[in-house]
């Protein structure tokens, strides 16, 4: 089974741009959907973006629309998460998951069945 692993988070003031890694331990990568979530302290797990294998657009929570873009480097292994724009409330550990199916992935709650996910960079916007 494919594992994940997260980097690039860290501490940026509002307005700055960070962009996290998914560096993924196997090519069968290539055959999942990717997703990235993010978490605060005491909430759930909250759905941020998500791409499929069939060329179709990437989801985004209307939160991030038009200021993170999904993205999958296949040459690398690795998905990625370019956040511009950031803002106090995107505080938050961000975490990577991947399925084989993308419906499991933008589905509410849907996260809850996944099993392969990265193990989260905590992401701080300060203001």
């Amino acid at each position: 089974q494919v594992q994940l692993v997260e980097s690039g988070g860290g501490l940026v003031q509002s307005g700055g741009s960070l962009r996290l890694s998914c560096a993924a331990s196997e090519r069968t990568f290539s055959r999942y959907a990717l997703a990235w979530f993010r978490q605060t302290p005491g909430k759930e797990r909250q759905f941020v973006a998500a791409i499929s294998r069939s060329g179709g657009t990437p989801y985004y929570a209307d939160s991030v629309k038009g200021r993170f873009t999904i993205s999958i480097d296949d040459a690398k292994n690795t998905g990625y998460l370019q956040m511009n724009s950031l803002k106090p409330e995107d505080t938050a550990v961000y975490y990577c998951a991947a399925d084989k199916s993308i419906s499991i992935l933008t589905t509410t709650l849907g996260y809850k069945y996944l099993e392969v996910w990265g193990q989260g960079t905590l992401v701080t916007v300060s203001s």
